[in-house]
């Protein structure tokens, strides 16, 4: 027996789950198992559904929650490493292109921790990490 209103939904349930975030999969869970009870609620009692197949849903919803919580760790992990990674160019000069395409230098006096990642506070500019081209020990510090 087909439902055709869990057809439409089975469809689209797992393309999300590069974008999902917690509360998205529990509700990705919460939504399976609805799936999963209406399947075996709706149908055929003279053709039973194979159990097979829930238990093949099942591992496969399992296996995806997994990789998704993988996918997460190294996000995780990516952010403190850029964290650690900006806090270490205090003190340096550094060379970072600005918005009109011409390439400039300063002295890192401090980092902004922001949504879009580690901010360089340079010579009170604000300069995204990813516009720096190079970096090379300060001129200043050298001199002394």
């Amino acid at each position: 027996m087909s439902i055709p209103a869990t057809e439409a939904v089975t469809s689209g349930m797992f393309g999300t789950a590069g974008t999902s975030t917690t509360k998205t999969g529990t509700a990705d869970k919460e939504m399976f198992l609805q799936l999963l009870v209406a399947q075996m609620r709706y149908q055929d009692p003279m053709n039973p559904t194979d159990s097979s197949q829930f238990l093949a849903q099942s591992a496969q919803f399992t296996a995806l929650e997994k990789m998704q919580d993988v996918a997460d760790q190294t996000a995780a992990l990516f952010s403190a490493q850029m964290a650690f990674g900006a806090s270490g160019l205090i003190g340096k000069q550094v060379t970072w292109t600005d918005a009109d395409g011409n390439n400039q230098t300063g002295s890192v006096s401090g980092v902004t921790f922001g949504v879009k990642g580690p901010v360089l506070d340079i010579d009170g500019k604000e300069v995204p990490i990813a516009d720096v081209v190079s970096v090379k020990n300060s001129t200043a510090a050298t001199s002394a």
